[in-house]
């Protein structure tokens, strides 16, 4: 599979459809697995590694969403190419930088995708656009279902799923909500809305996940207690908060309009100027002019531009998905260029 070919290629998660896509850009439900009798993946061998990504292989083309899907061996990809899926959300950090035997399942519009030998033999992964977690859920409990009867998977009849960290043990489920929080940001309530996620065992975290800072207003918010709470406990807790986060948000976005239109209106205006502008310009300061021309639509300013072509622009801009565009590594002052000349033709062809 040429990664080229992912650039023509729609993101699903990132529609602008779904509850609440204005705001809850997308939806995730990731699943910890692991196979019975068998090494976690940092403690097995070269051999026991291959057998579980063969196992895992096979157990994947027999199931109807992954069927046809591409298998990719990571050992194949250099650096670059891991950044690229990294940035698409396909795999994780620590994935991206992992050694040994690993791979990678790419379903129907990057909707699914599965990790082999990350920390765990196996990581599902559904996503959706918008506010959508049961939906997410709905389908990977389907296909869940389907590889435990292919796979011998690791489980305790007390404690649930075995996993390599112990925070995941239990359900072995994550979920999660990518939200675009610029009121609660600029009105500076984000630290407050924060401590309470916190407080209810909740995290915030930035755009990539664990470990990664927060960029152009995004948080991603999910579940910390895997132990405990079955599956659609965990959905309905994780969805409940969301909407308050999303109502706290929205409140803020009409205080900050009734209160400072004319300042917010400017910024917003000045700031798609640059992006439609610009000659050069780094991926941080194109995630902050992202930020706020989401929020010109939300405000229904004129801006010649929708969501749809705002959330492309969140991962066509990023370092790797430049340096794949053009089949070379670039250093990072060449990208800054060639990253303009892409959000003027982008804005350009949208209007």
């Amino acid at each position: 599979m040429q990664l080229q070919d992912m650039l023509k290629q729609k993101i699903g998660w990132l529609e602008s459809r779904g509850n609440s896509p204005e705001i809850a850009i997308s939806s995730r439900v990731r699943l910890a697995r692991n196979l019975n009798r068998i090494p976690f993946p940092q403690k097995a061998s070269q051999e026991e590694q291959k057998g579980s990504f063969e196992k895992i292989k096979v157990a994947c083309e027999d199931i109807a969403y992954f069927k046809g899907a591409p298998i990719l061996n990571l050992q194949e990809f250099d650096r670059v190419d891991r950044q690229f899926l990294l940035e698409r959300h396909l795999i994780s950090y620590e994935h991206s930088r992992g050694d040994g035997i690993r791979g990678l399942v790419i379903g129907d519009k990057e909707l699914l995708s599965l990790m082999i030998n990350e920390e765990d033999h196996v990581r599902l992964q559904g996503m959706q656009p918008g506010l959508e977690l049961e939906q997410a859920w709905d389908i990977l409990k389907r296909i869940d279902e389907e590889m435990d009867k292919r796979l011998d998977y690791a489980f305790s009849s007390e404690i649930g799923y075995l996993t390599a960290c112990p925070t995941n043990t239990g359900t072995g489920m994550r979920a999660s909500v990518l939200m675009h929080l610029p009121a609660l940001v600029m009105n500076e309530e984000i630290n407050k809305v924060l401590q309470a996620l916190n407080k209810i065992g909740m995290v915030a975290r930035g755009l990539y996940g664990e470990g990664t800072k927060v960029m152009g207003d995004l948080f991603q918010i999910s579940n910390q207690v895997t132990l405990g709470p079955n599956e659609e406990g965990i959905i309905d807790n994780l969805e409940r908060v969301v909407k308050q986060v999303i109502d706290y948000e929205i409140r803020g976005r009409k205080a900050l309009f009734k209160e400072n239109k004319g300042k917010v209106t400017d910024v917003i205006y000045r700031g798609y100027g640059v992006l439609v502008n610009a000659r050069k310009i780094s991926f941080d300061e194109t995630m902050e002019l992202l930020s706020k021309a989401r929020l010109g639509i939300y405000f229904d300013l004129e801006l010649d531009t929708e969501l749809d072509t705002l959330n492309e622009l969140m991962i066509l801009t990023q370092p790797a998905h430049l340096q794949e565009s053009v089949g070379k590594e670039l250093t990072p002052s060449k990208r800054d260029f060639i990253r303009a000349e892409m959000i003027r033709e982008k804005l350009k062809s949208a209007k």
